[in-house]
């Protein structure tokens, strides 16, 4: 079986440029092969030089590079087979090659020659890199082209005339091997009208990185790893006006909007995609600051954190802010719907804000975590109550636990207890009891997708009030709950 031929392309010269399939590569190649001039110095292997250990390294040393010769390509073509020969041996001894080469190696990069010597004979990978050209119009920071313009890439080595011609005729360019023909692309630029708008990168992305006017450059300082770039005629037409644009957006953005979004039970990996772009486009983040902390800080944004006994002030507040054109993100744990600042912010703004755009991006749950973590709970019909009395009366909990527990359905209860709420779940507990049996499982699930995580499941009869607070959820199973194992339990679908 015989190796497998690899054309690696390692970037312009910044080693953390180079993608991850790259380093890999070069970090497991049992042959890594370069080439240079002969005095043994390569780009590409200075790259590579810290993923290199006991690889067997062949270096491919060309015959001649810009001296003049009788049979410049003749020789060329000679070394070029002769290196051929020397990778097809390790390769046919079942030996992986790594050819590295800087920028990417179909571009303007010498493994070409190699790979169509070799790649009729032998499997091949070619593992793309970022060139010169991108890296340069990265130094500038400059776009090459917009909209449907034309990049042209030219070679350097091409006749004085023909390169003024293709930069007359398109929109950008790139100009590449400069070096020794610097100074006839200076003077083609300048023919063509364009050497205003050229700009001189050297070495883009290593320490040693230079940029300047093209037309100031001092031709005797050019080596051959530099780029000339004739970067977008609209990008640099529309700027002014873009910023101009801009500002006045600013200024004077009047569409403003109030967006109640769900974070989710806590993890970061439970934000949904929709509330991470709410999150991003928000300019104000208003809610309790226990939820505003997990917010992503952001310069741009300005966070509004409050007691969690405001809502509808916390709602106006936001509201306010939307009407005078500001983005607002009011923000809620679970999901904003379940107990939360949706019915807050929809309450205040059907009565005084009519004219505010609301949405509400929903999030996962804190039930539907908490069941998650032990099976399927609420596999059937379930309902979800708060304990909470502060909002509504005690009888009006008693009344609907009542109903639901006589309904046999599986229950999630929110706001259990807190630091001046003590007796209200055991008070619950005893009511319960009248409708279901002492082993009926309750999932006690606290801190869900925090750093105090706890999640156990308990006999009904069992439940403690004092190992219950604010940050847990109970979910009570119905008549059908069942518990095959410790840490699992499941309502069937079916019923009955």
């Amino acid at each position: 079986m015989t190796g497998t031929l690899y054309g690696v392309g390692v970037g312009p010269g910044d080693p953390s440029l180079m993608t991850v399939r790259a380093v890999d590569l070069v970090r497991g190649a049992e042959v890594i092969a370069y080439h240079c001039a002969r005095h043994g110095r390569s780009n590409a292997r200075a790259i590579v030089a810290q993923y290199l250990g006991s690889q067997v390294e062949e270096q491919l040393t060309y015959p001649v590079t810009t001296e003049s010769t009788d049979d410049y390509q003749g020789a060329l073509d000679a070394f070029y087979a002769e290196a051929a020969a020397r990778l097809a041996a390790h390769l046919d001894a079942g030996r992986d090659v790594v050819v590295i080469a800087e920028g990417d190696p179909f571009f303007y990069g010498s493994y070409m020659h190699l790979h169509k010597r070799l790649a009729d004979r032998f499997p091949t990978e070619v593992v793309p890199g970022v060139t010169s050209v991108s890296a340069a119009a990265a130094a500038l920071g400059r776009p090459l082209v917009e909209r449907d313009e034309v990049l042209t890439v030219l070679p350097g080595t091409l006749p004085p005339d023909e390169l003024a011609a293709r930069l007359a005729d398109t929109d950008a360019a790139a100009v590449m091997k400069l070096g020794r023909t610097f100074t006839n692309v200076r003077a083609a630029l300048a023919t063509s009208g364009r050497l205003d708008e050229a700009h001189y990168v050297e070495r883009a992305s290593t320490e040693n990185q230079r940029t300047d006017a093209l037309a100031d450059v001092d031709p005797t300082s050019v080596p051959y790893f530099s780029v000339g770039i004739v970067p977008s005629r609209v990008h640099a037409d529309t700027t002014p006006t873009a910023r101009a644009e801009t500002a006045a957006v600013i200024a004077g953005r009047s569409a403003g909007e109030v967006v109640v979004v769900g974070l989710g039970p806590g993890a970061r990996d439970r934000l949904t995609p929709e509330a991470s772009a709410a999150l991003a486009a928000a300019d104000d983040v208003v809610g309790y600051a226990t939820y505003t902390a997990r917010v992503p800080p952001n310069p741009r944004r300005r966070v509004h954190a409050s007691d969690n006994k405001v809502e509808s002030e916390r709602a106006a507040f936001a509201l306010d802010l939307a009407r005078a054109g500001h983005r607002v993100a009011v923000v809620s744990s679970g999901d904003p719907g379940v107990f939360a600042m949706a019915s807050a912010v929809v309450e205040v703004a059907a009565a005084d804000y009519p004219d505010v755009a609301v949405r509400v991006v929903p999030g996962v749950s804190a039930a539907q975590a908490v069941a998650a973590r032990v099976g399927a709970p609420l596999g059937h019909d379930y309902a979800m109550i708060s304990l909470s009395d502060r909002l509504k009366s005690w009888d009006v909990v008693e009344r609907r636990l009542a109903a639901v527990a006589d309904a046999d359905m599986a229950i999630a209860i929110y706001n259990p207890g807190s630091r001046s709420r003590t007796w209200q779940v055991e008070a619950a507990r005893d009511l319960l009891l009248k409708y279901r049996d002492p082993s009926t499982p309750v999932v006690v699930g606290r801190d869900v997708d925090g750093p105090e995580e706890s999640v156990r499941v308990v006999r009904l009869a069992d439940l403690d009030p004092a190992a219950v607070d604010m940050r847990t959820l109970l979910i009570i199973g119905a008549s059908t709950s069942r518990w095959p194992a410790p840490g699992t339990v499941y309502t069937p679908r079916r019923y009955g």
